[in-house]
C-alpha cells in the first residue's frame, strides 16, 4: 500500500498542529490571568490597607515596649524602647506564663466543644427546616432568632437565666452558682454560645441542602435506601461543602469569642479567660506591647487551624476545585511528544 506526496504532507500539519494550538491557549490563558490580577486589584488593595497593614503593625508593636509612671502632676508619662522578642518570652515562659496557657487551654476548650455541639444540633436543624409541613415558615424564623439577637443582648439573658435565683436554677432545683469561676461558668458558656450561633450552620446547611435534587432521594427510596442510609450516603457527602464552610467560620469565630463571656461571667476569671480577653486586658492597662503580643500570637493559631482544617478536610475555601480541573484538563491535553509517539504508527501503516 502506498502514499501520496499530499497525504505525507497532511498527516505532517496534523503533527505539527498540536503545538501551535497549544501556543494560543497557553496566551489566552495568560491574558486571562492579567485581566483577572487586574479586576482583583482593587481588592487586594483595600485587604492590604485593611489586613495587612494592622498585622504588620501588631507584630511591630509587639517588639517594642512602653514603660508608664506618674509626675507629679498626676499626669502618665510614657517612653516607649525595642525589646525584641522579649514580650514573646514573657508570655511562654515568664511571670505570664500561667494566664497565657490558662487562657489558651480555655480558647481551645471552648472552640472543640461549642463546634461539635453546633454541628449536630445545626444540622438537626437544618433537616428539620428542609422538610414540608404546615408552619415550616414560622419554624425557620423562629430557629433564626437566636442568631439574629446581638451577642451582648444574650449574654445579658443568659445572665439572668443562670443567676443564682434564676430559671436554671429554678428548674434544676439545685444551687448552683454559674456565674461565679469554675467549671459551672465554662458550662454556661458553652450553653450560651451553642444556643446562639447553632442556627449560623443550620442555615448553611439548609442552603446546602436545597441544592440536592429529589430525584436522587427518589431513586434512592427506589432501590431500597433507608431513612439513615440515605443521610450517610447522600445528605452527608453532597452538603459536606457547605457544611465544612459553616464549620471553619464557626471555628474562626469561637477563637476570638471575646464578648459573651465577659458579660456573662465577666472579666479577669480564669475559668473563662480566652486570649483574646487577655490581650484586651493587657492594653486596657496600657501595656501594648504584650497586648500585641497576644494578639499576634492568636492570629498565628488561629492561621494554622484554618490552614490544617482546610488542607485536611478538603474544605473549597482557596479554589482548590477549580485548580484540580485544570490538572485534569491538563493530563487529558496530548503533548507534542504524545502527538509524534500517536502519528508514527500510522505513517508507517500507510508506508510502502
Amino acid at each position: 500500500m502506498t502514499t501520496t506526496h499530499d497525504e505525507r504532507s497532511a498527516a505532517a500539519h496534523a503533527a505539527a498542529a498540536p503545538p501551535r494550538t497549544r501556543k494560543a491557549r497557553g496566551g489566552a490563558a495568560r491574558a486571562e490571568r492579567r485581566l483577572a490580577a487586574l479586576l482583583l486589584s482593587p481588592t487586594l488593595l483595600v485587604l492590604a490597607l485593611v489586613i495587612g497593614y494592622p498585622v504588620l503593625a501588631g507584630f511591630r508593636e509587639s517588639l517594642f515596649a512602653r514603660g508608664e509612671g506618674l509626675d507629679e502632676d498626676g499626669f502618665v508619662v510614657e517612653g516607649t524602647r525595642f525589646v525584641g522578642f522579649d514580650n514573646y518570652t514573657a508570655v511562654f515562659g515568664g511571670d505570664a506564663a500561667d494566664a497565657f496557657w490558662n487562657a489558651f487551654g480555655n480558647t481551645t476548650f471552648f472552640t472543640f466543644t461549642t463546634v461539635v455541639l453546633e454541628t449536630v444540633i445545626g444540622v438537626g436543624m437544618a433537616l428539620i427546616m428542609h422538610q414540608a409541613f404546615r408552619g415550616r415558615a414560622f419554624v425557620r424564623a423562629s430557629i433564626l432568632v437566636p442568631w439574629a439577637i446581638p451577642t451582648a443582648i444574650s449574654g445579658l439573658l443568659w445572665r439572668w437565666i443562670f443567676q443564682a435565683d434564676g430559671a436554671a436554677n429554678a428548674v434544676l432545683r439545685q444551687q448552683i452558682l454559674w456565674t461565679a469561676d469554675g467549671f459551672p461558668a465554662k458550662l454556661a458558656v458553652i450553653i450560651a454560645e451553642v444556643w446562639k450561633t447553632s442556627p449560623f450552620i443550620g442555615l448553611l446547611v439548609l442552603a446546602g441542602l436545597q441544592m440536592i435534587p429529589r430525584d436522587v432521594y427518589e431513586a434512592a427510596r427506589v432501590d431500597g435506601a433507608g431513612a439513615l442510609q440515605q443521610f450517610r450516603s447522600i445528605t452527608l457527602p453532597l452538603v459536606k461543602p457547605a457544611l465544612l464552610v459553616a464549620v471553619l467560620f464557626r471555628m474562626l469565630d469561637v477563637l476570638r469569642m471575646f464578648d459573651l463571656p465577659a458579660v456573662l461571667i465577666g472579666v479577669n476569671q480564669d475559668s473563662v479567660e480566652t486570649l483574646t480577653m487577655i490581650a484586651w486586658f493587657e492594653a486596657s492597662n496600657l501595656r501594648y506591647g504584650s497586648a500585641a503580643a497576644y494578639a499576634t500570637i492568636l492570629f498565628a493559631y488561629i492561621a494554622l487551624i484554618a490552614y490544617l482544617f482546610v488542607k485536611l478536610l478538603g474544605a473549597d475555601i482557596i479554589g482548590e476545585a477549580r485548580e484540580r480541573t485544570r490538572r485534569e484538563k491538563r493530563r487529558r491535553r496530548p503533548g507534542p511528544k504524545a502527538a509524534r509517539r500517536t502519528a508514527g504508527p500510522d505513517e508507517k501503516a500507510v508506508a510502502p
